[in-house]
């Protein structure tokens, strides 16, 4: 039981009396009357009951599960949710970006490294086998009619190890073909400096890039790392293909992956996208187009690369072959049934070895090979982006832009957009694209 007494209680209170005069009230402040002194003090009831806390308890519980069940679960906003899946997908394509421009300074770094080999190892090769070849000649004026000399029988010796040596070495380059590797790795670096600088681009064009742009991205980073790897052996190129096929460094082309232009974008171009579009004159000049690409420019540099891996493979195997013979010729010197043939096998060979590879390597053969060959993947490339475009499966509205696509073909040609249409009278199925004075291309 609780009783609750208070004391001294000073109410301060204004005494308001009416005026006599005129009916108006008059206020005074007056003394504080102690009001429980004059009324005998103030008591509350008695409480009766004692409140029993585990009731209380129970009561509190059963209160807050009831809120918690009756309280409609938070959500997040469905705003905040694509923003941070926006955001995810701009640090995914950031993240690619410096991929990208990390393997384009790994393959400068390689390729730098490469030429550098092709550029020592031509003119170490080329200093041993002459220095051979001086041996051989020297090792029969030494002897001075003594066989027995032992300067005889020191530049003979010398002469069979460095020409043995050199053979090695000769078959060695000729196998990995430096030159070949270090245009490998030029036009790898530009690629990927290519794929960055376009990653780059989408991201500030569009504020709010899409899984496919992230897809399509990694795609062509992983087809970039199979065209032009980085290992040397094994995972190395094919430098002697039996048929050379165009170099293939980007993925398979699928239309709504690409980029398209927003409808938003071309309404605020005015009325002169409403009369550019694909329509039959522009279909025609495409074909036309693509049939020349395919029927002399990749087909020319197709031609010349495979004559090329002709001259590579024989200027290949006759090098280490005349060398070989020369390390031979300088082992049998000073033999009395051969005579001066020996000599004459270990200069002769020696110096027409030397010869071949300079005209290999110093004209650097595996690196016209793999201009001609990547040449020819760049007009593949075209031919299928047009392909693509002119499929009748195609919808026209998912198609690209026909203005920024005949801009981008000219472009790539060194053309005007006006001179695509040179190319319609060749969309005829009878009408063959040798016919073409010229090339599609005149940048190569």
């Amino acid at each position: 039981m609780a009783t609750l007494q208070t004391q001294n209680i000073l109410i301060l209170a204004p005494k308001i009396a009416p005026k006599q005069n005129g009916g108006r009230y008059k206020a005074s402040l007056q003394n504080p009357v102690n009001y429980l002194q004059t009324r005998g003090g103030l008591s509350l009831p008695k409480l009766q009951n004692m409140i029993n806390m585990e009731e209380l308890r129970m009561r509190k519980t059963s209160s807050s599960s009831s809120t918690i069940t009756n309280k409609p679960p938070q959500t997040m906003p469905a705003t905040a949710i694509d923003d941070k899946g926006a955001d995810l997908l701009v640090v995914k394509l950031h993240m690619i970006a410096e991929v990208a421009a990390d393997r384009a300074e790994m393959h400068a770094i390689i390729g730098e490294q490469r030429n550098n080999w092709n550029s020592l190892l031509l003119n170490s090769i080329n200093s041993i086998t002459l220095t051979a070849s001086i041996m051989a000649g020297l090792s029969t004026i030494s002897i001075g009619g003594d066989q027995g000399s032992p300067h005889f029988l020191a530049f003979k010796l010398s002469s069979a190890v460095l020409y043995t040596a050199v053979t090695g070495m000769m078959f060695l380059v000729n196998k990995i073909q430096p030159s070949q590797l270090a245009e490998e790795q030029r036009n790898a670096t530009r690629l990927f400096k290519q794929l960055e600088r376009s990653i780059r681009t989408t991201l500030e064009l569009y504020s709010t890039p899409t899984e496919m742009d992230v897809e399509e991205a990694i795609e062509k980073v992983l087809a970039l790392d199979k065209a032009y790897p980085l290992p040397l052996l094994p995972g190395m190129l094919e430098k002697f293909p039996k048929k050379l096929e165009p170099t293939v460094w980007w993925p398979k082309l699928q239309l709504p992956k690409r980029r398209v232009v927003p409808h938003n974008m071309t309404n605020s171009i005015g009325n002169n996208e409403k009369s550019i579009r694909w329509n039959e004159e522009v279909e025609e000049g495409m074909r036309g187009l693509l049939k020349v690409l395919k029927e002399k420019d990749e087909d020319q540099y197709v031609w010349f690369g495979n004559l090329f891996v002709k001259i590579n493979k024989c200027l290949a195997i006759s090098g280490p072959s005349l060398a070989g013979l020369a390390a031979v010729g300088a082992g049998l010197i000073g033999t009395p049934a051969l005579g001066q043939w020996p000599v004459l096998l270990a200069v002769m060979g020696g110096v027409l070895a030397t010869a071949i590879n300079t005209l290999e390597h110093g004209f650097q053969i595996g690196m016209l090979l793999e201009m001609f060959r990547n040449c020819a993947g760049f007009y593949k490339k075209l031919g299928e982006e047009i392909e693509l475009n002119l499929d009748e499966s195609t919808e026209v509205e998912k198609r690209e832009n026909v203005e920024l696509f005949e801009m981008q073909m000219a472009l790539q040609l060194g053309r005007r957009v006006s001179e695509l249409k040179d190319f319609a009278p060749y969309a005829s199925p009878s009408v063959k694209g040798e016919e073409f004075q010229g090339f599609a291309g005149k940048l190569f």
